[in-house]
């Protein structure tokens, strides 16, 4: 019912910036708080940042405070994340997510997840 497609990951060198979108559709769909998270090469799933369903509360992990923005634009129907001053650990495959039941900075509570982009941050 809804369908989310992450893009713009790619190669950059350390302290190179990246912009990731999140594309939602569905016939159904309307706004809901959002997030994305990462995953590196054999770890875990981890929170990133999490954006309310009107863009007006943020919440970021304390490894990409100061340096990530997330933001999203509910015309387009698609949320952000500006990626600056990257570092060599923030290299993974970054996944957005929408609708949580409660929990917004815990993977198990989100209803539905788009396919992951891979961002390569090289030293």
């Amino acid at each position: 019912q809804v369908q989310l497609v992450e893009s713009g990951g790619g190669l950059v060198q350390t302290g190179g910036s990246l912009r990731l979108s999140c594309e939602a559709s569905g016939r159904t769909f309307r706004p809901t708080r959002m997030a994305w998270f990462r995953q590196a090469p054999g770890a875990e799933r981890e929170f990133v940042a999490t954006i309310s369903t009107n863009g007006a509360t943020t919440y970021y992990a304390d490894s990409v405070k100061g340096r990530f923005t997330i933001s999203r634009d509910n015309v387009k129907k698609t949320m952000y994340l500006q990626m600056n001053n990257l570092k060599p650990e923030d290299t993974a495959v970054y996944y957005c997510a929408a609708d949580p039941k409660s929990l917004a900075t815990m993977l198990r509570e989100y209803t539905y997840w788009g396919q992951g982009t891979q961002v390569t941050v090289s030293s």
